[in-house]
């Protein structure tokens, strides 16, 4: 049975919806979401359907039923607020580009934390290139069972985290660090995810934080270009230097909830500044 992670912190009218990754927890976007919860943000730390349980609980579902939850978490954000930001970790980060361009009133605007659109970081295997594949596999019913194990250094620079995210995972419990592997089922429906995201940010207009370390080991640098490129809106790019991929927990969260707090901040007074004009 998956039990509830997700988690809110009550602030003021200016609302941070959270996304953790694939095989992710909300327990990754936490420190984070404290971080802005201190400049007075209220932040609803979500979770992805399917996750937090084991492996058939995740095979249960697949990227709409992930983007489902997502929506399903904005409208319960928006009960509480007035200006609606989402941010997003690795697959996280797709997701909340996803909401942004099919909610452009809505999403005032978008932290893009480490995006995958590939796995393509140094500390992948060369077999990684075979993921255009992944969609026949589970198409024709093959290799269920099948996962691709996270690999050292597990995103993280930061060796005395990375040791306890570790034994996190290795202990069973997936409600604290996620699961140890990727199924490849899950990992088919991250590219078509990827795909379909890939097509739709041309119709993000909300300005957007492109944070992503410069020596991601899980997705390369391309990853953001790719945003920063894609999206019809303002943006703002944040390269980290002492970071892996686990960028909202490793060694420079505290600069990526300084800078997230600066820009969602930035983006709400001018909008309350046009309404008081209007």
């Amino acid at each position: 049975m998956i039990q509830p992670t997700d988690f809110m912190l009550e602030g003021d009218r200016r609302g941070v919806l959270l996304i953790h990754g694939l095989t992710g927890t909300p327990m990754e976007m936490r420190l984070l979401a404290k971080g802005l919860n201190n400049a007075g943000f209220t932040v609803y730390g979500m979770q992805l359907a399917g996750h937090c349980g084991d492996i058939e609980d995740l095979l249960a579902t697949g990227w709409r039923d992930w983007y489902a939850s997502v929506e399903a978490a904005a409208d319960k954000l928006l009960q509480h607020v007035d200006h609606l930001f989402v941010g997003g970790l690795s697959m996280g980060a797709l997701l909340s580009l996803k909401l942004a361009a099919e909610r452009p009133q809505q999403v005032a605007g978008v932290g893009v934390y480490g995006a995958t659109f590939r796995y393509d970081g140094w500390s992948i295997p060369w077999t990684a290139k075979l993921s255009f594949l992944l969609p026949l596999v589970k198409k024709l019913g093959l290799g269920r069972h099948r996962v691709f194990e996270e690999q050292h250094p597990y995103g993280l620079r930061d060796e005395r985290l990375r040791n306890q995210v570790e034994a996190a995972m290795r202990s069973g419990d997936s409600t604290v660090a996620g699961l140890l592997g990727n199924p490849w089922h899950s990992l088919a429906d991250l590219y078509q995810l990827s795909t379909h995201v890939r097509g739709l940010l041309p119709r993000v207009t909300s300005p957007c934080l492109v944070a992503h370390a410069s020596e991601d080991d899980v997705a390369s640098v391309r990853n953001a270009e790719a945003v920063l490129r894609g999206v019809n809106a303002p943006t703002e790019l944040l390269l980290l230097e002492d970071s892996y991929h686990m960028i909202t927990i490793d060694k420079e969260r505290r600069t990526l909830i300084e800078r997230s707090a600066r820009f969602f901040d930035a983006i709400a007074a001018g909008r309350t500044a046009e309404r008081a004009a209007a």
